[in-house]
């Protein structure tokens, strides 16, 4: 199986990615010729050697003209600098602004193939959505301060013309590192990482700090969040190549992308979903057991993925309960809070855990009280399993009077004979 490896140490941006993925093999001819099936003007694109802290790699600089071409669909001025992805240098230029219909439409309309405009788009929408949960507009209200010029076009559409070059069967990344400091941005002044790549990254294992600038831009967030597989800080798999993009920035940790071809030794390809999260533990043999519901209920509302409590006998043969929450890092200081603040513990364990889970996808069956929904887990777009929604299930129950048992055999028979 061949993988492509992100090793964020230092972050990402989208020119460093660019010159990443071309010093990794991409021929960069026919990224030009590619580029160019958009129709868009107004800019040049080139890939030198270059190097940061002795690492040689390629650096892709994407210049602009001075009034750019932006006549090939229509848009509304912003009159804003793009400056939040401070690491390349073009971004102090301005910028317009489109909306993601007219980034859309622009790529739909081109010679592209149909999975370079797939991997493009979704790339689109996703920064789209992390702009319009930040503004609270919807999606088609948000105008692209961040990539809606034609720089960033370049750097997202020439991403998904890398990748479909590659063809990897799987796409892993390591942590991102996001940087720190403040950083300027067309919201202000904000501590790294900016706001859009903080909602893009929801979820994803992150490192802060490694040194005070941005490191992590939000096309570089969203680049990954649309085409890793798994982020994982303990890969498995035989290197076939490295290569490394070149930042313009020179900071004392080196600022360049690091990303390898690799072999997975011929396992099989198991398209699972693969993430690290944080589990919480603590041991109470003195809090009032009403509490606990309570308890339960606050976490789930401070975003853990799950909340249960085992019996256990402690010192001195002291009946007690263990808590033990699973979460993502991102919501993992309002965890410890809660159980600091909210039982009788005096301490609690942390620690990281690998997650491995079924793709998940939901149909409805009617059946003849009604519709229910099914949970499928699918492995390779095949289902492999399927629940029914509880709640579904009881509310036909109560409904029409009948053993809730009933209607899972309905709805196992109406499976079986799809």
């Amino acid at each position: 199986m061949k993988i492509l490896y992100y090793d964020c140490f230092s972050g990402i941006s989208g020119d460093m990615n660019l010159g990443a993925l071309v010093d990794l093999g991409v021929d960069q001819s026919y990224l030009i010729q590619e580029l160019k099936k958009l129709g868009i003007q107004g800019y040049s694109i080139s890939f030198t050697p270059d190097q940061r802290k002795g690492i040689t790699g390629t650096r892709a600089d994407v210049n602009l003209t001075e009034q750019g071409d932006y006549s090939s669909t229509p848009f509304k001025f912003e009159g804003l600098k793009k400056v939040a992805d401070t690491q390349i240098h073009h971004h102090q230029k301005h910028n317009h602004g489109r909306n993601y219909a007219d980034i859309r439409k622009l790529i739909d309309e081109s010679s592209l193939n149909n999975n370079i405009k797939k991997i493009s788009i979704a790339i689109f929408q996703k920064v789209a959505e992390a702009e319009a949960h930040v503004h609270g507009k919807s999606v088609d209200e948000v105008h692209f301060h961040e990539v809606g010029a034609v720089d960033s076009i370049v750097d997202i559409v020439g991403a998904a013309i890398c990748i479909d070059y590659l063809n990897p069967d799987k796409i892993i990344s390591s942590p991102v590192q996001l940087g720190g400091g403040m950083v300027k941005c067309a919201h202000g002044i904000f501590p790294v990482p900016a706001p859009a790549t903080a909602e893009i990254l929801k979820g994803k294992p992150v490192k802060l700090g490694a040194v005070p600038v941005e490191t992590t831009t939000p096309t570089g967030a969203a680049i990954l969040a649309v085409l890793v597989n798994e982020f994982t800080d303990r890969p498995d798999f035989s290197i076939s190549k490295i290569a490394y993009g070149i930042g313009h920035r020179d900071n004392d940790l080196p600022n360049v992308l690091r990303v390898c071809l690799a072999e997975s030794g011929g396992q099989p390809a198991f398209d699972y979903l693969r993430s690290t999260a944080v589990m919480f533990e603590c041991n109470i043999d003195d809090m009032n057991p009403e509490m606990y519901e309570y308890i339960m209920d606050k976490l789930f509302e401070a975003g853990a993925d799950d909340v249960y409590f085992q019996p256990i006998i402690m010192k001195k043969t002291r009946p007690g309960t263990k808590i033990s929450v699973l979460c993502q890092h991102t919501v993992a200081p309002s965890v410890e809070n809660i159980l600091l603040q909210e039982t009788s513990t005096l301490g609690l364990r942390k620690y990281e855990v690998q997650k491995t889970m079924l793709k998940r996808d939901w149909k409805t069956v009617e059946t003849k009280w009604g519709t229910v929904r099914v949970k499928l887990g699918l492995i390779n777009g095949v289902t492999s399993k399927t629940k029914p929604e509880y709640v579904d299930c009881l509310r036909i129950a109560r409904e029409n009077n009948i053993p809730i048992t009933d209607v899972y055999k309905e709805i196992t028979f109406l499976l079986n004979n799809l």
